[in-house]
């Protein structure tokens, strides 16, 4: 496992998580970084830079370029070890996992040698102590890098991953995780667990703006990041991606609901067309 300690951090931290191939979300996260005043080294990407979107190559050169840390996701993990699949955790079968196969082979395509060895080279776990309190950044989770940690999962499963994240960092106040898509905030046994959330996609509200985190103040603020979605469709549809990712990000509706827990589906959902 490679952990990177950060040390203290002075100021507002930005937390994001996958940037998902979308350049012209990760262009816009990067504007807003900048207008906030927010230094490269007080953001922070959860993985999963490569995913779903038209740009990966681009959106890596951005990310990188930038200088913000960047926790391995499981996108990178697979990339790195030049795997076939994108490893999501997906159950086999279902929706989510038969979409997959598009993206991925275009992101595989797309990615180089040299970005390949820089995912290869990414931590598993960055720490960092901010306002006086110890934070721990990850993934999914580090007993599973594509675990899925939902606001409706049981405390059990976050106190499983909060107890596997101590052994390998010692003590913690707060975990900032990504993965899987929709932010919340929850406090578990006075641990504050954090999912800041995905720039790359909607959370499946029917809206095209995407989410990030900022700590400031003791607080978590969710933050919306509104981007040019229709430019970005666009891209997607031009290199053939018209699997349901790209209308998602016009109609902030997922292309499926199967990996949500029952309590996060909608139950008026229509599901948009692939066309």
């Amino acid at each position: 496992m490679r952990i990177v300690d950060l040390g203290v951090l002075e100021g507002p931290v930005l937390v994001f998580g996958g940037p998902y191939s979308n350049l012209q979300a990760t262009e816009a996260l990067l504007s807003e970084g900048a207008r906030r005043g927010i230094a490269p080294a007080r953001m922070i990407c959860t993985g999963d830079v490569v995913a779903y979107c038209a740009a990966p190559a681009e959106t890596v050169a951005r990310v990188r370029g930038s200088g913000c840390v960047v926790v391995a996701g499981n996108c990178e993990k697979q990339l790195a070890a030049n795997a076939m699949d994108c490893g999501c955790g997906f159950e086999e079968g279902t929706a989510c996992d038969l979409l997959s196969a598009g993206w991925y082979a275009h992101a595989d395509r797309e990615i180089g040698a040299d970005d390949r060895a820089w995912m290869a080279g990414l931590p598993d776990l960055a720490v960092f102590t901010h306002e006086g309190k110890r934070w721990a950044v990850l993934h999914g989770g580090v007993s599973d890098i594509s675990r899925f940690l939902w606001s409706a999962s049981q405390d059990a499963d976050f106190l499983e991953e909060i107890e596997v994240v101590r052994r390998a960092v010692g003590g913690l106040d707060g975990v900032l995780a990504g993965h899987c898509g929709i932010p919340f905030q929850r406090d578990v046994a006075g641990v504050n667990w954090v999912n800041a959330g995905v720039i790359g996609m909607p959370p499946h509200d029917g809206g095209t703006a995407t989410r990030y985190a900022v700590l400031e103040g003791g607080t978590v603020e969710f933050c919306t990041l509104a981007y040019d979605a229709t430019a970005a469709r666009e891209a997607m549809e031009a290199v053939g991606l018209r699997q349901g990712y790209h209308v998602a990000l016009t109609s902030g509706i997922w292309p499926s609901e199967d990996v949500l827990p029952p309590a996060l589906r909608r139950a008026d959902q229509v599901l948009p067309a692939s066309g």
